[in-house]
């Protein structure tokens, strides 16, 4: 791909991303993009493994989706979030969160001490507050610095 071949429009310039990408990988797949006012997002389709395309725990597909914001928005002052998925990976690892997340709570009500999660990038530790938010018998927040940040559920005494 030629530099004169870029697309003007950002959400374009995520699909020859990924599509190049894919192609490097040598895996087949569709992608589709969905555009709001908030968000351009790319889903990879199809019936290859996307395994390495997804990486260790979502690193490769982070750091792609990364470099997709990057690329979208290169030279432009408006900017919107990217988020790129492939196979159902951000839904189940949503999944996997939630139901975590709602273990550790159970756990924290239960011993009366706090619950420290897993290390997790910003997207999941924002799922993981975003879940608890309406418990009344728990608190959550951040702790660490980044790679190893991580949400802790502490019980909130109420007597």
């Amino acid at each position: 791909m030629e530099v004169t071949d870029w697309p003007d429009e950002p959400a374009e310039r995520v699909r020859e991303l990924v599509e190049c990408v894919l192609d490097q990988l040598d895996l087949d797949g569709d992608v589709e993009i969905e555009e709001t006012d908030e968000a351009i997002t790319a889903t990879v389709e199809g019936d290859e493994e996307y395994g390495l395309l997804i990486g260790r725990r979502g690193q490769t597909i982070d750091a792609l989706q990364l470099l997709c914001f990057q690329a979208a928005f290169q030279g432009m002052r408006e900017r919107k979030r990217v988020i790129l998925d492939a196979a159902g990976y951000r839904a189940r690892r949503e999944e996997v969160i939630v139901e975590r997340t709602d273990r550790a709570a159970e756990k924290a009500i239960a011993s009366g001490d706090e619950v420290e999660l897993d290390p997790m990038p910003a997207r999941e530790r924002r799922v993981a507050h975003e879940h608890l938010k309406d418990r009344t018998e728990v608190e959550t927040y951040s702790s660490g610095d980044d790679p190893q940040r991580r949400v802790v559920v502490a019980p909130l005494i109420t007597e």
